[in-house]
């Protein structure tokens, strides 16, 4: 079976570095490109990172672009850095004296995607920004792509950013709802499964063991996710990013349910909460395919294994 093509959009990020990585040991998945927004950090110092991950990987071959560096209608918040560190990879400096590459994330995102319609799965894991720009310039978009898996909202839980709403989804609600009604398959991987994978130390010191360049990595990032106030008292961090790629690869490690689901732009207490309508009371079809259940250990299990036995080229 010839693997799943994808794009990935993302905000590297602590969690974004594991997740790519996985993506790349992956042999299910082919990455063709990877697309930056703002996020975790500023959206050059994302694209940076982007780099420094392929080359760690040994796949500076696939390209990167440059996407969104703030929300569509509200200021650029920029708190990613209190979880992440200011370079986005745990104050390593890994990615110092890079410089962003030129290309456009939209121009790749509408390019790829419309030379191969229905084979391109986009892994979104960051905020929504560039698919919404992407599905304006290009509005037969949504119909042309295979799927779009994203890493964001909360069907059953409370948010992390908020109360009530999940970091990607908060930071850039607008982008959000425009992401949710514009008739792409999409499925949501949210905190109801994320926030149910925990890494803790004695699995890192496994992962560590490997002494491979993808754990040497994970093992100079990860101690300020650790120390982060975002995982204070849980003993390790929860698995957002990785867990979204798992789902590309193995969809069975997952319980879903198709559902209405629509992003809250207006809320003073609610703003980014994604609201899903599991009784049909507001007579919508349902848009979104929600992850509501996942088996850990199965996840645990894949990325140790595969981040431990990847070398690269």
């Amino acid at each position: 079976m010839a693997p799943r093509r994808v794009i990935i959009d993302t905000d590297p990020g602590i969690d974004d570095t594991m997740a790519i990585f996985l993506a790349l040991a992956s042999p299910e998945l082919q990455v063709e490109a990877l697309t930056t927004v703002f996020g975790n950090v500023g959206v050059e110092q994302c694209a940076c990172n982007a780099l420094t991950v392929l080359e760690v990987a040994g796949r500076s071959d696939i390209p990167v672009a440059v996407g969104a560096r703030k929300p569509l209608a509200r200021p650029y918040q920029g708190r990613g850095h209190m979880v992440h560190g200011r370079d986005g990879l745990g104050e390593t400096g890994l990615s110092d004296g890079r410089e962003a590459p030129r290309a456009r994330a939209v121009d790749v995102l509408v390019s790829t995607v419309t030379a191969s319609p229905g084979e391109m799965t986009v892994i979104a894991l960051g905020p929504l920004t560039n698919l919404a720009v992407a599905a304006t310039v290009e509005p037969r978009l949504p119909e042309m792509v295979k799927e779009i898996i994203l890493m964001g909202g909360a069907a059953m839980t409370r948010g992390n950013a908020t109360p009530a709403a999940e970091a990607n989804i908060h930071n850039d609600p607008e982008a959000a709802w425009m992401v949710f009604h514009a008739g792409w398959p999409l499925t949501m991987v949210g905190l109801d499964v994320t926030q149910k994978v925990r890494m803790d130390p004695a699995y890192l010191e496994r992962l560590a063991a490997a002494e491979t360049p993808l754990t040497g990595m994970i093992s100079a990032i990860t101690p300020f996710y650790l120390k982060s106030r975002a995982y204070a008292g849980i003993n390790g961090f929860y698995v957002h990013d990785p867990t979204a790629v798992t789902y590309a690869v193995t969809p069975s490690f997952f319980q879903t349910q198709q559902v209405y689901v629509d992003v809250e732009t207006d809320g003073r207490r609610t703003l980014g909460q994604t609201v899903p309508d599991f009784r049909g009371q507001w007579g919508e079809p349902p848009n979104v395919r929600v992850c509501l259940d996942v088996d850990d250990r199965k996840v645990l299990d894949m990325f140790v294994d595969r981040i431990s036995r990847y070398r690269p080229a």
